[in-house]
């Protein structure tokens, strides 16, 4: 349905996406993921006809849109970062301005309205000014703006940032229902694994503007299949026990929490013993070490050596 093909993209001397492919198939949730300076948002740009890629093409049903984006404009709805609203106005208000940029007019433009404020559960909020909305009102309507004209694909970049648990909650179960009963195509950015987890039927990572890794949510776990993946819990740690850890020639990855520090090793070899010991030298209060299984997140941990929220 949408494809990217060797997409490049130079800011003068930056190289911010690098001979980056991609491919979009309808009624799939496509999830996007990368540190922050991976690219994913100038990716997004190309993807919503934003900005032009320095090299390669972009196809849109075996169409290039590259010097001609109408078609796709027409078939995608964008939800930005940032909320995109006039706050002075109400959320019925909002929608009915953007409904008519959309070409929606009378009893249709009406009608989608009413259907949107349904679908993101603000009926009862219509007629109230948006700046009193809380941050996950917002963000709903933010998301029923994008799907005013039943847009074939819906790009969402980071929707739920800075939102409560119930409203991201509302939001995720909004986009399941969106694809499950429109088989509406969903591009989606965020920066909690476990949303990408739970929505996407397959996920591509980027970091420093290159694609790394792409698959199955199963797939891409597979990649630590020849890896453990070890779970340290104490209440506190030093600095020397964490550097002996980073030191270690058999620890590939170290990410380090408050009370918990996350490890990728061979599964050859068995480093248990010596954890123990280090724990005793510097005087850590070990509460628990066991294996886990290979999360969304430890595969990122170890492609980049860096959380997604770096």
């Amino acid at each position: 349905m949408l494809e990217l093909i060797d997409i490049s993209k130079r800011f003068k001397k930056v190289e911010a996406v690098k001979s980056l492919n991609m491919f979009i198939e309808q009624g799939e949730i496509i999830g996007l993921l990368g540190p922050n300076g991976a690219g994913k948002s100038t990716a997004i740009s190309i993807l919503s006809t934003l900005i032009e890629p320095t090299e390669g093409d972009v196809r849109f049903l075996k169409k290039s849109v590259v010097k001609k984006p109408s078609p796709l404009r027409k078939a995608i709805g964008v939800v930005p970062q940032e909320i995109a609203l006039y706050q002075q106005l109400s959320a019925e208000e909002n929608l009915l301005f953007f409904g008519r940029i959309y070409h929606l007019k009378g009893s249709e433009l009406k009608q989608r309205v009413n259907e949107v404020l349904e679908q993101i559960g603000l009926t009862d909020k219509r007629k109230v000014i948006v700046e009193s909305f809380s941050g996950g009102m917002k963000r709903r309507l933010n998301i029923g703006v994008a799907m005013l004209h039943k847009p074939q694909i819906l790009i969402m970049d980071e929707p739920t940032v800075g939102i409560d648990p119930q409203s991201r909650s509302y939001i995720l179960e909004t986009v399941k229902n969106l694809n499950r009963e429109n088989q509406m195509t969903v591009v989606y950015t965020s920066h909690y694994m476990e949303e990408v987890d739970y929505l996407c039927d397959r996920i591509y990572i980027m970091d420093q503007g290159n694609l790394i890794a792409s698959g199955t949510n199963e797939e891409i776990k597979q990649i630590l299949s020849s890896e453990d993946t070890i779970s340290i819990q104490a209440e506190r740690w030093s600095n020397e026990f964490i550097e002996h850890l980073k030191g270690h020639p058999s620890i590939r990855n170290v990410h380090v929490e408050e009370k918990e520090i996350t490890l990728i090793t061979p599964k050859e070899v068995n480093v248990f013993s010596e954890i123990i010991s280090m724990t005793e030298k510097y005087g850590i209060d070990l509460r628990s070490l066991h294996v886990k299984s290979p999360t969304l997140e430890d595969v990122f941990l170890h492609l980049t050596g860096r959380a997604l929220r770096d």
